[in-house]
């Protein structure tokens, strides 16, 4: 039996492509933010046959580096961060620093506006009360094809486990609805996870 052959008759999953020779079945940049977890989300990531740029955010004017358009951006766009009240929170920084940041603190829907230019990606966010209206609105203004983040605060543990279970379901060959469906299905805390798209 050749490789092909032999693949085909496997489970399918999309991490065949990865076993096939593929450096991974799709890419995602992850933004660390303010300790967000991103560590433990690359690993998992990546052993699911996903390439994944990791990317430290220490200053908002990284965050805008990431995201501005100026570089090439992967399809999905994950921001491993804490949230409050609509916003994607940041660190504190001195104030010599601060004073030659896009914004300080937080980055809200003006700030995405703004500053964020997205090729049609997929932006998945684990920080409480980041799935505000406001928020995803900016940021399918700003061009990403959808927006999945908690309306609400979910324990901490939950907010590591959601984008990996969507990217199980994604990797199972489920669509981006079904995946959604099937981690707003598991239970509560999963269920604050919404998406929002264009129509």
């Amino acid at each position: 039996m050749d490789e092909e052959s032999w693949l085909a008759s496997l489970r399918p999953s999309r991490v065949r492509e990865v076993q096939a020779g593929r450096l991974g079945w799709t890419a995602v940049d992850l933004l660390d933010v303010e300790d967000g977890h991103g560590r433990p989300l690359r690993d998992a990531l990546e052993s699911f046959g996903v390439r994944v740029n990791y990317l430290p955010i220490g200053q908002p004017r990284h965050f805008v580096a990431a995201l501005d358009g100026s570089r090439t951006v992967a399809p999905y766009v994950i921001l491993a961060c804490h949230g409050d009240e609509g916003r994607i929170l940041m660190e504190g920084l001195a104030p010599e620093i601060a004073a030659y940041q896009p914004f300080n603190d937080s980055a809200g829907p003006d700030d995405v506006r703004v500053h964020v230019r997205l090729p049609g990606s997929v932006v998945i966010v684990n920080g409480c009360d980041t799935g505000d209206p406001a928020l995803a609105d900016a940021f399918l203004d700003a061009g990403a094809s959808a927006y999945i983040a908690p309306r609400g605060a979910p324990f901490g543990y939950a907010s590591v486990f959601a984008p990996l279970f969507l990217f199980y379901e994604l990797t199972e060959e489920r669509t981006l609805t079904e995946a959604v469906t099937r981690l707003r299905a598991h239970d509560d805390e999963l269920g604050m996870w919404e998406m929002w798209q264009r129509r």
